[in-house]
């Protein structure tokens, strides 16, 4: 592939995240939607009819398969819940497609680790479309956290929650697709920490589980051996501040709300303050999509930015939180030996 090569996207799920990534997928000039797959031919027709681009229309097809051997598909976007991740991806794979796997990028550790096992073994790019860390302001916030704007970083506090519409089909709260507070949101907050604190040494978690086993509001602490601690929470049943803090001993860094896709933050530092401020292209899912087209064009296996280890090293941390807060899917009694 070439730098001047248009990258051909094949679109695996038609839902909101979908269409949310298609349309900031579309900003970039290098990009083209090569073909979308859903389990129903209809649902894919009015996704490429929705999403045409310079009289271009991409393939639907009605099948995730059909469309993973499409020879004009350069990279697989998996946006289906993520209880589906597993096999998606290896389907994806195994058709001989890099594939970029929206967040959470599996049910547990296990799962992630199969993954990177097959694309390892086919030679394949592979990504968590953890948008967050592709994020320009979060990766400027990152430089000047661990730069000594703020001296010696003891405390990261980080919140996010919504009260989303709650369809009896929802998947929000349906446990075979892996309904979860954590890991729909708290993986954010717990990605902020691991960015700036690195692996924790000790974890205490509690949460409100529903009689269904979904965790709808959680709290986390993580203790470091440095002395650090980071206070995160995630909620389904409030209306949280959605902010986040970063703090040393010589000063403070305050992301607004919503923290983990930011246009700004700001530093506190001997009495003064600063705001560091980015005019974003769309809702900033652009980025993740953009990072994943240099990563091929420059042949690599994975992102500097998101890489596999810190993936697997999230999820090993998510399956702490859900086990001291009891929550346990069927993968997780699937684990193969």
């Amino acid at each position: 592939m070439t730098i001047n090569t248009l990258v051909g996207w094949g679109i695996l799920g038609t839902g909101a995240i979908a269409r949310s990534f298609v349309r900031d997928l579309m900003l970039l000039s290098d990009a083209r939607i090569a073909a979308v797959g859903s389990r129903s031919l209809d649902s894919a027709q009015a996704f490429a009819n929705a999403y045409r681009r310079d009289g271009h229309t991409a393939r639907a097809y009605g099948s995730y398969e059909e469309m993973a051997t499409d020879p004009a598909v350069d990279i697989v976007y998996v946006a289906t819940p993520h209880a589906m991740h597993l096999e998606n991806v290896q389907m994806c794979l195994t058709a001989g497609k890099p594939v970029l796997c929206e967040k959470a990028f599996a049910l547990n550790a296990a799962q992630t680790q199969q993954m990177m096992w097959l694309a390892a073994a086919k030679g394949l790019f592979l990504m968590e479309a953890m948008w967050m860390r592709c994020n320009p302001v979060i990766r400027q916030l990152r430089e000047v956290a661990l730069g000594g704007a703020i001296g010696d970083v003891g405390q990261v506090t980080a919140d996010l929650g919504f009260i989303p519409a709650r369809p009896p089909k929802s998947r929000l709260l349906d446990p075979e697709l892996g309904a979860s507070a954590l890991l729909d949101i708290g993986i954010y907050p717990v990605n902020l920490a691991q960015l700036i604190l690195g692996e924790p040494a000790g974890i205490a978690a509690w949460g409100h589980v529903s009689d269904r086993g979904v965790d709808l509001n959680t709290g986390i602490t993580l203790g470091y051996a440095s002395g650090a601690v980071a206070a995160l929470t995630c909620s389904m049943t409030s209306r949280t501040s959605n902010v986040a803090t970063v703090c040393g001993n010589r000063g403070r860094i305050d992301i607004p709300a919503r923290f983990h896709h930011p246009s700004r933050f700001t530093l506190h530092h001997n009495g003064s303050s600063r705001t560091y401020e980015t005019q974003l292209r769309g809702t900033g899912l652009c980025y993740e999509a953009e990072e994943a087209q240099r990563c091929l064009r420059e042949g690599l296996m994975e992102s500097p930015l998101v890489p596999l280890a810190d993936t697997l090293r999230i999820m090993s941390l998510l399956d702490s939180i859900r086990a001291e807060i009891g929550v346990a899917y069927q993968a997780d009694r699937d684990v193969p030996t």
